[in-house]
């Protein structure tokens, strides 16, 4: 009970932000006039693909990128590897702060095209968010709780596993959420090196001209964006030790 008192408002509004959006665009939808392509491109069948492709390649990168990021920022608060910190951090604000379209041509001329190399260009790119929280979350822990556990005869394993992970659960999983609403929308550039996304929508919109095509992908892109942000508040809010919250 405490906890519900305690949940940020905007949990409880943003499903409400994305009813309302959600309804506004099929209420559109229903009532305007759609060219043979637009339906085509619009029609429920072809649609729901898309939209389940555009997951896929995005919880794919994630999953990759937890694999990745977590583990290795763990190693990084560790004492032995803290003087490699900076030099990993750096090597991942490269990928950060590379352009998403030029580091998906770039892997392009180095991989092909494809699922594959669509993954592979959105783990570089968001490796970031994740790989800092990680550190950031352990490095905060109380060093007196980590004494005091160590104090009782917990291992370093145990220790890491028992008090230091659980305290920084709640940032390591900010960290996943903020990087799944960057893959989110960076997945739709995909669609530029033959990886189907809702990014099909808005390049054929604008190659043919079709508003109505590039709005629906933009918005859509959007709801799902604002949905998985929805989702992840809600796994911080649950994941989040009482002690924390």
């Amino acid at each position: 009970m405490n906890r519900l008192r305690r949940t940020p408002i905007d949990v409880w509004f943003e499903p409400l932000i994305i009813l309302i959006l959600g309804i506004g665009y099929i209420a559109w939808y229903r009532s305007t006039t759609l060219t043979s392509t637009e339906q085509a491109s619009l029609g429920w069948d072809n649609l729901r693909s898309t939209i389940i492709d555009h997951i896929i390649l995005t919880l794919t990168a994630t999953a990759i990128v937890v694999l990745i990021a977590i583990p290795l920022g763990i190693l990084l608060t560790r004492e032995k590897a803290k003087r490699l910190k900076p030099f990993v951090i750096n090597i991942a604000n490269v990928g950060q702060a590379a352009p998403a379209v030029g580091l998906i041509v770039l892997l392009t001329m180095w991989l092909g095209t494809g699922f594959r190399t669509a993954v592979i260009g959105l783990v570089v790119y968001a490796i970031l968010p994740i790989l800092q929280n990680t550190i950031i979350g352990i490095d905060q822990v109380d060093k007196r709780t980590i004494e005091a556990s160590r104090g009782i005869g917990y291992s370093g394993a145990r220790t890491l596993l028992q008090v230091e992970l659980p305290l920084a659960v709640p940032v390591i999983l900010n960290g996943v959420r903020t990087a799944l609403v960057i893959l989110v929308g960076t997945a739709t550039l995909s669609t530029f090196i033959g990886a189907t996304s809702l990014g099909t929508l808005i390049t054929t919109g604008v190659t043919l001209f079709l508003p109505k095509l590039l709005i629906s992908g933009a918005i859509l892109v959007g709801l799902l964006a604002l949905t998985i942000d929805w989702l992840g508040r809600l796994v911080e809010l649950v994941a989040t030790p009482r002690g924390v919250a």
